[in-house]
């Protein structure tokens, strides 16, 4: 359970010390503020400027989406079938394997095709959703901000 005292300063008491054209180049200015001891507690890396991508990785058909399912069925009855395998071990256990992996195949298989089918026509792509910022800027609490300032004139060129 956390206090009012673990909780960082309101960003209303704090001021932009560094502004960074990456996440990464933002982190590296923090971590650098981190080992030469500063307390890293009073700081927030904030992204402005951000937007939605969504880069399209490519079509997903019935055909696809089952293919996907029957694997993720084969997992899932892999998963299975070796934790059954601990409290039944014997002769049998390779049977069971055999039909954990076949029954989570087709089983997946089929809810795939039927979730990808039910979709009518909407969505027949896969994507994956990110979000991105134009600048990320060190906030850092008013009482301490100067000696970020100070530290972060200090950090090596990469």
């Amino acid at each position: 359970m956390s206090t009012a005292s673990d909780q960082p300063a309101p960003t209303a008491t704090r001021r932009t010390v560094a502004t960074y054209s990456t996440y990464r180049e933002a982190e590296r200015a923090v971590d650098y503020l981190s080992d030469e001891g500063f307390p890293v507690e009073h700081v927030a890396i904030v992204g402005t400027g951000l937007r939605l991508v969504e880069q399209v990785a490519g079509r997903v058909t019935t055909g696809r989406a089952a293919g996907t399912g029957a694997l993720q069925g084969v997992l899932i009855g892999l998963l299975f079938a070796l934790f059954f395998g601990i409290f039944f071990t014997g002769p049998g256990f390779g049977w069971l394997l055999l039909y954990a992996v076949i029954a989570g195949a087709l089983f997946g298989a089929l809810f795939g095709a039927i979730s990808q089918a039910s979709q009518g026509g909407r969505r027949d792509f896969a994507s994956a959703t990110t979000t991105q910022a134009d600048k990320y800027e060190i906030h850092v609490d008013v009482a301490v901000a100067d000696e970020a300032r100070r530290l972060l004139d200090s950090l090596p060129p990469r």
